[in-house]
């Protein structure tokens, strides 16, 4: 008798460790390899809504940058110079976005007076990387971007970062913990924590009310990328930062909550800015307020002193 209960006991648990493997490995696996949109698909997209002009696009003056990552791949950027100037703004693009994404960004900050790097996120565009990590790879690639742009533009020039979504979340990452040799942030629409974002998501879409899901898909994110939910979290890092940062969410936005932005703005101390649109879904803030969006960039940049 005893026998058989160990044996059912053991069958039991083979089962139960079978279907743990099984729900850690594809739940690991939607977020590592996350569908991505097509590059065709953005780029007629952004030309359809007018946010991207061929014609400026292949006249302006620009170089072609492959950076070599940190994590063992490289990174394409192009550095954008429409203007005679130093000043100049590294634009980060969301997640399953690419470099084409940035370009309305380009060209506002072309408008107020800086050039501007675009570039593809690891896995993303043109640039190398295996997986997606939302931010725990990426602030270290954002951190070789930084360092390359520094690099030609000169220690004394006024460099910023501009980050959408994910771009955001990895732009906070990175100012949270590296040594900053940029001068300000612009973060639009940033989760807080990645394990909350998460959360937020299984909730909204299925059944799963439970945190044991993320313990289990964080285990195996550990053991197959090196890293767990709990170090993609701009709240433990964002009191670190000491430039300016401007935070922009839109009220409308119910994939990335806004008051994940307002938490994330509590937490930071010193000079800082916060604007909540009123309209916009997810990422859209600037195309739904576009001249909206520009004016509080601008009196970003002038409350700050970053303005001629």
């Amino acid at each position: 008798m005893k026998r058989r209960v160990l044996y059912i006991t053991g069958v039991i648990s083979s089962i139960f460790t079978t279907l743990l493997t099984i729900f850690g490995v594809v739940a690991t696996n939607r977020l590592m390899f996350l569908k991505l949109k097509d590059s065709d698909f953005i780029l007629e997209r952004e030309i359809i809504a007018k946010r991207f002009d061929w014609k400026w696009y292949e006249t302006v003056r620009k170089d072609n940058m492959w950076i070599v990552s940190p994590n063992g791949y490289m990174l394409k950027a192009v550095f954008l110079k429409p203007l005679e100037t130093a000043k100049t703004v590294i634009i980060c693009h969301g997640v399953t976005e690419n470099k084409i994404n940035s370009i309305k960004y380009a060209r506002l900050f072309e408008r107020l007076g800086f050039n501007s790097v675009i570039f593809d996120h690891r896995r993303h565009g043109d640039s190398g990387g295996r997986t997606t990590s939302f931010g725990y790879y990426e602030k270290i690639d954002l951190q070789a971007i930084v360092h390359a742009v520094r690099e030609r533009i000169g220690k004394r020039a006024l460099l910023g970062i501009h980050g959408e979504s994910m771009g955001a979340a990895t732009t906070l990452l990175y100012a949270g913990t590296y040594e900053d040799v940029t001068d300000f942030h612009i973060v639009d629409c940033p989760f807080s924590d990645f394990s909350e974002q998460i959360l937020h998501i299984l909730r909204k879409n299925t059944p799963i009310r439970s945190t044991m899901a993320l313990r289990v898909a964080s285990v195996f994110l550990k053991m197959r990328d090196g890293y767990t939910l709990k170090l993609v979290s701009p709240r433990e890092v964002v009191g670190n930062i000491s430039k300016p940062v401007l935070f922009i969410h839109s009220m409308e936005d119910d994939f990335i909550l806004p008051h994940m932005t307002e938490e994330l703005y509590a937490a930071k101390e010193g000079d800082k800015m916060l604007k909540l649109f009123q309209k916009g879904a997810h990422a859209k803030s600037f195309n739904e307020n576009p001249v909206q969006y520009e004016k509080t960039v601008q009196e970003f940049l002038g409350r700050f002193g970053f303005r001629d």
